[in-house]
């Protein structure tokens, strides 16, 4: 990415980037995502869409996409502006589609490190986010702050299988955001779990009748893991039924849809995942059916 002036002018948080230097997008993401760099953010806007204001016309697309119902985006850094709003809920929103990126935790986990400029000039970068050092569990997040949205706190964390978001916004100083979205999570975690009914690749009970295959019957299971969400102690019952064909005709591959598994909570369905062999399923060969015919007869 080659920094334009504008990027390399923004004001509050940045990493002091040099107009018509070059940098890699992994660090400038970087850049971003541990200190909320404006020049960072403005020069990847540039690079992507060729402006910041078309790029943030991309943003205010895909909040809509996301059912972020209350939030528009004025600019790409954040800054002040009259027409740049948002919600703690849409927030939430904005945090759980960011963390479906596994490259955003290469980043986000980042206490202090130094930033190298291409002239060997070097910037040292601290992580907003002082619960990635400070709670336990917690991998990511984001600060905010201007005068008119006060001091706000997006952050995540996770133990074991069960990983929660907690966000605070309108908060008067800085200790009170971290002190409260740590409450937040401790109840999280104090009080639900995320129980596995069926991990993905473990077999059902149900299997396929295979015709025309190597094989009578091929194992099936879930394309992800299926979990519970659930209060401990909750007494629900949770129950899995599968929705599968009576035979499949080979060949076909393992991870093959055939089918779908449905999650039912005290009877009523609240999930579908769908059912994927485990197995690859080769068609028989003539030497197959003729060794078939002879076990049978």
């Amino acid at each position: 990415v080659t920094v334009s002036a504008e990027a390399a002018g923004m004001g509050g948080s940045q990493v002091f980037l040099d107009a018509n230097s070059r940098h890699k997008v992994k660090d400038l993401l970087k850049a971003v995502i541990v200190c909320s760099a404006n020049d960072a953010s403005v020069a990847l806007a540039e690079t992507v869409s060729g402006s910041e204001t078309v790029f943030v016309d991309m943003m205010n697309k895909r909040a809509k996409e996301l059912g972020m119902k209350n939030t528009h985006f004025s600019n790409c850094t954040g800054l002040p502006a009259p027409e740049n709003f948002s919600c703690a809920k849409d927030v939430f929103i904005m945090t759980r589609e960011l963390i479906k990126h596994k490259m955003y935790f290469d980043f986000s986990k980042i206490w202090l490190e130094d930033y190298a400029h291409p002239d060997g000039r070097k910037t040292t970068i601290t992580n907003t986010n002082k619960l990635v050092r400070f709670y336990n569990g917690c991998d990511g997040g984001k600060t905010g702050f201007t005068s008119e949205a006060l001091y706000c706190l997006s952050a995540t964390a996770k133990r074991g299988n069960l990983r929660v978001i907690a966000v605070i916004i309108g908060v008067d100083n800085s200790k009170t955001r971290f002190a409260e979205v740590s409450k937040m999570l401790n109840f999280a975690f104090a009080n639900y779990e995320n129980k596995t009914l069926l991990a993905a690749g473990e077999a059902m009970e149900n299997s396929v009748e295979v015709v025309r295959g190597k094989c009578d019957a091929a194992k099936v299971g879930a394309q992800r893991n299926i979990c519970a969400f659930m209060k401990r102690g909750d007494e629900a019952k949770w129950e899995l039924k599968a929705e599968l064909p009576k035979t499949v005709k080979a060949p076909l591959c393992k991870g093959d849809v055939v089918g779908k598994i449905y999650v039912l909570k005290n009877s009523v369905v609240v999930d579908e995942v769908p059912a994927v062999l485990l197995e690859d399923v080769p068609k028989a060969t003539y030497l197959d059916d003729i060794k078939r015919i002879i076990r049978e007869w």
